[in-house]
């Protein structure tokens, strides 16, 4: 927004019709989602840049031996750290599943049928409340035709300040072990996930919500194919059966035609493009976290690092911008959207401390299957509430492709338990 008035400044110095041009030039670039993400990735530069330059000048110098002052504690945790990597990466990865040995199983059930129920409250209302704010419109009267909120970057900053907030409660209220990894290395992690939470907000702009959760779903299908490619690595045929059990399923329902459907739910280059953004940005997250985890911390500190660069990220591109002031005066002027926005985020930041708990007390095959069980009622709450239409073949699409989700939980866990009886040196084919 500091360039674009510039442009049309000079086009209207130009065009004597200038000034009739100039707001419908603005309003086209203004809502093309291309021209929005190189304006919010020039913001991030603004911050990246500098704090890159700063860290390589602070290593060049040898800081660690020839810095003093107040500064020294902070320049050295931000830049260089407390203390060096574990040597085992399940020291720093997530804390060793609780057994329940000592627990009644009663207590085990209510433990697994509140952690159900939480994962699924959170993330079923965060998946409808972000369908109702990215695709209708608020302040509709019969003589007023209302406006949509379009900045999905101030989303995901409400998002990420509210889930910055509980984890630095969490750190701070429990014992955590003690923090070692370099704080910049949050920021690439950070600068990912902004972008996957970017993508995903945008694409309900083009697509339905039932197929952006099945592309979800599908996202198995590249990992495998990078895998093999890049890093030769090895599967079992049930994953390829699965694989392509997925495939198919997705085809069956984007294939099926619905003859009610509407042009905001049509899927469209612009909707494929941007999940296929989310997929990558996504897939980026998850590895460096998973590197990140051969420090020594816990789920909830790379929680609150990575939630530290997202919030300076966000809000520094919306202020550039002037994002953020008319963010606020939407939300002033509606509050319908402003209950929205913080549920949203409640949602998203409670979502995440549930994720944790689950897999710390039941493992990750029982969360599998939890949030596997959450994106089929995702899909049917979304076609009911927003009456999207899905037609038989559609349907049976649907169900394949969660066929092929259960399958594939299932056979990891019985080729996990068959590794542990593996005589010592030989070792199990490689997962996704």
């Amino acid at each position: 927004r500091f360039y674009l008035p510039l442009v049309l400044a000079s086009l209207r110095a130009m065009a004597g019709t200038g000034e009739e041009i100039a707001p419908a030039l603005q309003d086209s670039w203004g809502d093309f989602w291309l021209f929005r993400f190189f304006v919010n990735a020039a913001g991030y530069a603004s911050i990246v840049v500098p704090g890159f330059l700063l860290i390589q000048y602070f290593k060049r110098r040898n800081y660690l031996e020839t810095g003093r002052g107040i500064c020294f504690p902070v320049i050295k945790s931000c830049v260089f750290g407390s203390e060096v990597k574990s040597v085992h990466q399940d020291d720093g990865s997530l804390p060793l599943r609780a057994e329940p040995t000592e627990s009644s199983t009663a207590r085990q059930v209510f433990k697994l049928l509140f952690c159900a129920a939480g994962l699924q409250a959170s993330y079923l209302t965060w998946g409808v409340l972000q369908e109702r704010v990215m695709t209708r419109t608020y302040g509709e009267t019969e003589t007023d035709a209302g406006e949509k909120f379009k900045d999905s970057q101030f989303l995901v900053f409400m998002n990420r300040i509210l889930a910055f907030t509980v984890a630095g409660l969490y750190c701070a209220l429990t014992k955590q072990p003690r923090h070692g990894a370099p704080m910049y290395k949050y920021s690439f992690a950070s600068l990912s996930n902004i972008l996957s939470s970017w993508c995903q907000y945008e694409a309900l702009k083009y697509i339905s919500f039932p197929t952006q959760v099945l592309a979800k779903a599908s996202k198995v299908i590249p990992v495998m194919m990078m895998g093999k490619l890049v890093s030769r690595k090895t599967y079992e045929y049930w994953e390829y059966l699965t694989a392509a059990l997925i495939s198919v399923g997705v085809s069956m329902f984007l294939l099926s035609s619905a003859p009610n459907r509407t042009v905001s739910t049509v899927t469209t280059f612009s909707g494929i493009v941007l999940l296929a953004g989310y997929i990558i940005f996504d897939s980026f997250t998850s590895n460096w976290q998973d590197a990140l985890f051969t420090y020594k911390m816990s789920p909830v500190q790379m929680m609150f690092g990575v939630n530290v660069f997202s919030c300076l990220f966000t809000v520094g591109s919306l202020l550039e911008q002037g994002a953020l002031l008319e963010s606020l005066r939407f939300m002033a002027r509606h509050s319908e959207f402003a209950a929205h926005a913080v549920l949203l985020s409640v949602c998203s930041a409670c979502g995440q401390l549930f994720i944790f708990y689950t897999i710390n007390q039941f493992g990750a095959a029982v969360f599998t299957i939890i949030m596997t069980l959450r994106q089929a009622f995702a899909i049917l709450l979304s076609c009911l509430i927003y009456g999207h239409t899905v037609t038989v073949v559609g349907g049976l699409g649907i169900a394949v492709v969660f066929m092929a989700l259960f399958l594939r939980v299932y056979a990891r866990s019985r080729m996990k338990r068959r590794s542990k009886k593996l005589p010592p040196g030989e070792t199990p084919v490689q997962k996704v």
